[in-house]
């Protein structure tokens, strides 16, 4: 997932196992960089599970999580902010809204059949 505001930036996809945090691009808006490489979003399917840290206390008070928590990334249909996350107690929040400087890494991954890798022998 990456919202459509980061089209202009280059872009990579999540790798499982890797650390990313939030910064706030120039656009205005939020998404996840590998640390160092301010200039690359990072992006991940829906229904990608990461673990969270460093969550605000002002989302952790709307929200009823904890600073840190497990969390799947989700596409909201409203605002004009699709990319989001949704906690286990079922609240969701826009990356916007979760803001800048929240660490996260991939627990697990949704992977394209084609591209799994025992398929990669087929191919």
């Amino acid at each position: 997932m990456c919202d459509f505001s980061l089209e202009l930036y280059r872009s990579r996809p999540a790798r499982v196992g890797e650390r990313y945090e939030t910064p706030r691009f120039p656009s205005g808006t939020v998404g996840f960089i590998a640390p160092g490489d301010v200039s690359t979003a990072v992006c991940m399917a829906y229904d990608t599970h990461l673990r969270l840290e460093g969550i605000s206390q002002v989302v952790q008070n709307a929200c009823g999580v904890m600073a840190d928590e497990d969390v799947t990334l989700t596409r909201l249909e409203i605002g004009q902010f699709h990319d989001g996350v949704r906690f286990a107690n079922g609240a969701q929040v826009t990356l916007q809204r979760l803001g800048p400087g929240v660490k996260g890494s991939v627990i697990d991954a949704l992977l394209s059949p084609l591209w799994a890798p025992e398929m990669a022998e087929v191919l």
